[in-house]
């Protein structure tokens, strides 16, 4: 398992570094968010380990940031902020687990390689169809009857959302939450916008739309 450690306490991190690869890991060590959220893009590590206060970036920017670009690498949130308040706030930007400071290495161990475990579960699928239209979520691209179709970051999310639930209806809520992130209405035409963007690049020069909207309902990607 290859981890990614951003620790802006180089002490501290070096230690992390050094447990995880007794352990017979690989691990990286970023000592500022900067750093971190570079390395973090290349998307070559099987889980992150994020300390909450940074410089530069803090952690849970970096996590928002990496979740709007499409990366799923699980995240393991690290501070010395514990209350509930926190640890929710460290779960809505994206994180998967959250371990409070001080903390005893074997459980950090353990939370992250059960995190990998089940990354690997919910990584197994790369790809994704509905109808001619196919998804690589490795190499981040999009094809309909074999024609490239080029896809900002949150268009890219906003249609693998639709298509993994290809043949039942997605309410606007349910994209404000899972593709936006928001858990309240912003009372904007975001997502109005954002599909009618994505119609056009998937179904403008094809016989039979794909993106179907549900009046009074939301949105639907046909799957057959």
């Amino acid at each position: 398992m290859r981890v990614l450690v951003i620790e802006d306490d180089r002490e501290a991190g070096s230690w992390l570094v050094k447990g995880l690869e007794e352990s017979g890991h690989v691990a990286d060590l970023a000592t500022d968010g900067e750093e971190g959220l570079t390395l973090a893009r290349e998307g070559v590590h099987d889980v992150l380990i994020v300390d909450r206060m940074l410089p530069k970036i803090d952690g849970l920017t970096i996590i928002k940031t990496i979740r709007s670009e499409g990366l799923t690498t699980p995240v393991l949130i690290l501070s010395a902020l514990s209350d509930v308040d926190e640890r929710v706030r460290g779960l809505r930007a994206g994180g998967d687990d959250y371990l409070a400071k001080p903390y005893a290495f074997a459980e950090l161990l353990a939370r992250v390689e059960g995190m990998k475990r089940r990354g690997t579960e919910q990584t197994a699928e790369t790809r994704l169809r509905a109808c001619d239209l196919e998804m690589d979520l490795l190499s981040r691209t999009v094809t309909r009857g074999g024609k490239p179709i080029l896809l900002q970051p949150r268009e890219f999310k906003l249609l693998e959302y639709l298509v993994r639930n290809a043949g039942h209806i997605v309410t606007r809520t349910m994209l404000l939450e899972n593709v936006w992130d928001y858990h309240f209405d912003p009372q904007t035409n975001v997502i109005d916008v954002h599909v009618s963007r994505l119609r056009s690049k998937i179904d403008k020069g094809f016989e039979e739309p794909l993106l179907q909207t549900v009046r009074g309902a939301g949105y639907m990607i046909r799957d057959v």
